[in-house]
């Protein structure tokens, strides 16, 4: 009976990646979704979030049912109903509106702060565990620069340097870009290192490949794994990177719908007299980035081999 077990191991292995080959991209894709989506309930909370905020800013135009920035002096500050559901601001302004509207900034800056300040730590990182010697070192003292601030003050220091105003949100996506690339460079250069020294990159150097070559088509494939999980972790703390920055008013500006900037100003002001301006921000914020940081996190466990359960 041992015997037999032992010799229907190797047979069951065989079978096992004989299916893998025979299958298809795509298959590959929807069974991996579907095994994520039975086996990780929290990540799939966290992608549900994630759909939810993707449709809201998709068809803003359709789903708000005001203006988000025309003034009604009729309508200031009116509580929560069926014509208003999350009340009015100071302004006569629908928070329902601009919640709705504000999903675009927090997903235009966070997409494109998180994109590129991954990738440029994906190219660093790749880079660094390459060459080695001299280029490594000073890619990774540069890092551990930027390594020893918070994001925060980063940021706060990027926007505050370059200039804020109604025209340079670009301005607001590198102040978020930057303190995202040294994490991720670290990252990938943990991954790329054991990566480099594998017999296929030392034979497609046998055979002439260049450097950029063999870097951006055998190295950094390998390390796209680490590089997506950052990307998705990364989204939510540009988010939150955005709405922190526009509550202190180095974001963008006025009349823009903003869920930090909703926070400022009136949402303090009127705090006691009209909480619902300061909790419907609030709440958006905090759902958004525990959607990101969920999927992430579920993300990592599913795509590393060691945390991957039977």
């Amino acid at each position: 009976m041992t015997e037999l077990a032992r010799a229907a191991v190797p047979e069951s292995d065989d079978i096992a990646r004989r299916r893998y080959l025979e299958s298809t991209g795509s298959r590959r894709f929807v069974r991996f979704w579907r095994d994520f989506i039975r086996r990780r309930p929290l990540g799939t909370a966290g992608a549900v979030l994630i759909i939810l905020m993707l449709f809201t800013a998709a068809f803003a135009d359709r789903i708000a049912p005001y203006d988000p920035v025309e003034i009604r002096f009729a309508d200031l500050l009116q509580p929560p109903s069926f014509e208003h559901l999350l009340g009015t601001d100071p302004f006569g302004r629908d928070v329902f509106s601009r919640i709705v509207f504000g999903s675009r900034t927090a997903l235009a800056v966070g997409f494109s702060a998180s994109f590129v300040g991954c990738t440029l730590g994906l190219v660093l990182g790749v880079v660094g565990a390459y060459f080695g010697g001299r280029v490594d070192q000073l890619i990774q003292r540069l890092m551990d620069v930027l390594l020893s601030f918070p994001l925060i003050v980063i940021a706060i220091a990027v926007v505050a340097a370059l200039g804020t105003g109604e025209d340079k949100i670009a301005n607001v996506i590198a102040a978020i870009t930057v303190p995202i690339i040294p994490r991720v460079a670290r990252v990938v250069r943990s991954s790329a290192l054991s990566v480099v020294n594998m017999p296929y990159i030392e034979a497609t150097r046998a055979v002439g490949s260049g450097a950029v070559r063999i870097m951006f088509r055998h190295v950094a494939p390998n390390v796209f794994a680490p590089y997506l999980i950052m990307l998705t972790a990364f989204l939510g703390q540009a988010i939150l990177l955005e709405a922190s920055l526009s509550f202190l008013g180095l974001g963008v500006f006025e009349p823009t719908p903003s869920w930090g900037l909703m926070l400022r100003g009136a949402g303090m002001q009127f705090l006691e007299q009209a909480p619902w301006i300061a909790i419907a921000p609030g709440v958006a914020i905090s759902l958004a980035v525990f959607g990101f940081n969920l999927f992430g996190d579920s993300l990592r466990d599913a795509l590393d081999p060691r945390l991957r359960t039977a």
